[in-house]
């Protein structure tokens, strides 16, 4: 794919756990189903295999069709470092790297998370209508990343997610 623009989301987040317990929620499919793309009750697949070459895979079911979220670990440091691919190939075969770092803190721990979000151009795009994209797919990452990481801090810190809405 040639014909395509990049741009980076980096979030912060502060759990008042042990970054190790936040590590377990993004490698442990038992937690993953809890709030990683899906959610306890949506979830129809949660699998993974976390290892550098290992994959994973996460199926939502929204309004009675599935989502599939795939991947591949690029990169683990137990409980400082996770990196790996994010794909949904039913919107597009577009690969995205997710860098999940995470620091110790007096109290808890901190997490920095960045993803390098591909863009698509579609034919005959001018230079606005990328720069338009590039905020929307920003933009739309942000609020869902903001949704997902609502789950993981409840999940991680009283062990249960609960949404409203």
């Amino acid at each position: 794919m040639n014909n395509y623009s990049t741009t980076t989301l980096t979030m912060i987040r502060n759990f008042d756990v042990a970054s190790e317990r936040v590590f377990d929620a993004w490698l442990n499919p038992e937690l993953m189903r809890k709030w990683f793309f899906t959610l306890e009750g949506t979830n129809q697949v949660a699998q993974n295999n976390p290892q550098v070459g290992g994959t994973w895979e996460i199926i939502d079911q929204r309004d009675g069709k599935d989502y599939r979220a795939i991947g591949e670990y690029l990169e683990i440091d137990l409980s400082k470092k996770l990196v790996f691919t994010f794909k949904m190939p039913q919107f597009s075969d577009t690969e995205d790297t997710i860098t999940v770092v995470l620091k110790s803190l007096e109290l808890g721990c901190e997490m920095t998370f960045s993803q390098e979000i591909i863009v698509p151009h579609e034919e005959n795009w001018t230079p606005t209508d990328i720069e338009k994209a590039l905020g929307e797919y920003h933009d739309g990452s942000e609020h869902g990343w903001n949704l997902m990481f609502m789950g993981l801090k409840q999940l991680v810190e009283t062990g249960r997610v609960s949404y409203t809405g």
